[in-house]
Formats: structure tokens, sequence, C-alpha cells
């Protein structure tokens, strides 16, 4: 038949969007360079559009999801809070958990 089935996953704190899988690629970009701008660059976005992310996740979720260190010569340094690190974790699991019920409906439905 030609269709796919299609899922889009995110985490939600009282009915407020955390983090999805944009937010889940800034975290990891940040976790693999230390870097925000580094990271922006990879994923080609701005570095306001991720700066404006993060402080979205920060305040919906209540937590801070990197630590900030401004720095000297060489520029600052981002990297992940443990509650960084855990809100990627589970949305990293949700996902994998998704996928792999929606291969299932897939299975059933014959596509």
């Amino acid at each position: 038949m030609g269709f796919d089935l299609k899922l889009r996953v995110w985490v939600e704190k009282d009915g407020k969007p955390v983090i999805g899988k944009g937010g889940a690629e800034i975290l990891r970009a940040i976790e693999k360079h230390s870097s925000l701008s580094k990271a922006a660059r990879e994923l080609g976005m701005s570095y306001r559009f991720a700066w404006m992310y993060i402080n979205r996740m920060e305040s919906a979720s209540g937590m801070k999801v990197v630590k900030r260190e401004r720095g000297g010569r060489e520029g600052g340094k981002m990297t992940l809070t443990e509650d960084g690190k855990k809100l990627l974790e589970v949305y990293e699991r949700a996902e994998r958990a998704a996928e792999e019920a929606l291969r299932k409906v897939a299975e059933n439905l014959k596509f």
C-alpha cells in the first residue's frame, strides 16, 4: 500500500512539553561537544534557538538540565546536569518503547 506509520514522542510535566526529539538532539550534542555553540552548529540551528529551547525545558520541568561555565580565552563550557542526563534517558527509553510498539502494530496491520 505504501503507507508508513509515524509516531512523535515527547515528555510533559503538568501539561507542558519538556523535551521532544529536537531537545534530545540538543542535549546529546551538548554532551558530545561540551558547548552549546558547537552543538547548535552541528545540528544546523541557531545558537539562540538552542538556548531558548534549553530555557523552555528548564522552565517547564523546574530543573536545571545544563550547567553553564563562563569561559576565558577558549569560551564557555556547557555540560548536562544529573537531571539533564536523567531527562534525556527517560526520553530515549520512551522513544525506544514507542518505536517497538509501533513496529508491532505495523506488523499486525501488514504495512
